[in-house]
């Protein structure tokens, strides 16, 4: 894949921030995730690429763009690729003008995606520093202890983020009885599961259940970083089983890696809409905005942190 794809995705996703910028903190969570989609979609049509939504806004009944299937690009482009968006992630919070909303995307070869249902996955995140710690079965006790060592410090210097949801009640609990530091977020785990994996970031771990779609996004950085993902589908009901089989997904059980979930040569962008852990929201200025994002390509492990001034007179798309 050409190296400066990945360059290029970054205008995909600042292109998604500024225009659901406009509506950090004006409670329309649907108004925001919907600018974003339409600016996402109009600037991945401009790529040199043969894309396939594989990882998008929902089926093609449910969803007006970016839906599951849908052709972007050329059909007469050399580079077939699969494509995995969320064009806001963190609607809540980004319409509640909290933190950590960003717009993201992630390209790869042809089938080189897991194509997981949009249901639930149980995940947990670790840096390249504790990369062999972490085992998904163990207890979060286990996890915390092993990441420490690994890490040299002591667990009450660890934080780990998870959702704040009932269902993480008694993994919270645990964490908190062994001395670690829990950041609960009330929305979109893709941030930080990256974040978990810059040093300095002040994250050290995500754990817990979340989307599986964001699942796969967070996999294709993680493998761009050098850091260690482990996942497992979680199935509600026998309609999802059903669709996983449709999908492809026989072993119901497995544990899945995030080379396994993100294929060969994979570039990661992501661009913040909120203030983060990871990057840096939507700045304001007349005439114009700044922007800060994330760009990464799993071949050269080479991951770039962009900061850019746009001015509106010059770029007439907003």
């Amino acid at each position: 894949m050409d190296r400066n794809l990945a360059l290029e995705l970054v205008r995909v996703t600042e292109a998604a921030a500024l225009a659901c910028g406009r509506w950090v903190g004006k409670g329309d969570k649907e108004a925001a995730d919907g600018a974003a989609t339409d600016a996402m979609r109009r600037m991945l049509e401009t790529l040199n690429i043969n894309g396939t939504v594989v990882i998008g806004e929902g089926e093609m009944d449910e969803a007006p763009m970016l839906y599951i299937g849908e052709k972007l690009g050329s059909e007469d482009a050399a580079t077939k690729v699969d494509i995995a968006v969320d064009p806001l992630e963190g609607t809540s919070i980004c319409a509640k003008g909290m933190s950590g909303s960003i717009a993201t995307i992630t390209l790869a070869p042809e089938g080189s995606f897991l194509h997981a249902p949009d249901m639930y996955m149980d995940k947990i995140v670790v840096g390249p520093a504790a990369c062999g710690a972490i085992d998904i079965n163990a207890t979060p006790t286990t996890n915390i202890k092993r990441i420490a060592e690994a890490k040299g410090c002591y667990i009450e210097d660890l934080t780990a983020v998870i959702l704040d949801r009932p269902r993480h009640e008694k993994t919270i609990r645990e964490l908190r009885q062994s001395g670690a530091r829990i950041q609960l977020i009330s929305d979109g785990d893709v941030a930080p599961a990256i974040a978990a994996a810059v040093e300095g970031s002040g994250v050290d771990m995500l754990m817990g259940i979340g989307g599986a779609p964001e699942g796969v996004l967070a996999a294709a950085a993680l493998k761009s970083m050098g850091g260690e993902m482990q996942a497992r589908l979680i199935f509600m009901n026998q309609n999802e089983r059903d669709r996983a089989r449709d999908m492809g997904i026989e072993d119901f059980d497995k544990v899945y890696s995030a080379e396994e979930m993100a294929r060969g040569d994979v570039v990661f962008a992501a661009t913040g809409v909120t203030n983060g852990d990871l990057l840096k929201g939507i700045r304001y200025f007349s005439g114009g905005a700044e922007t800060h994002s994330v760009v990464m390509r799993s071949k050269s492990r080479t991951v770039r942190f962009i900061e850019a001034r746009h001015h509106f007179d010059f770029k007439p798309v907003f």
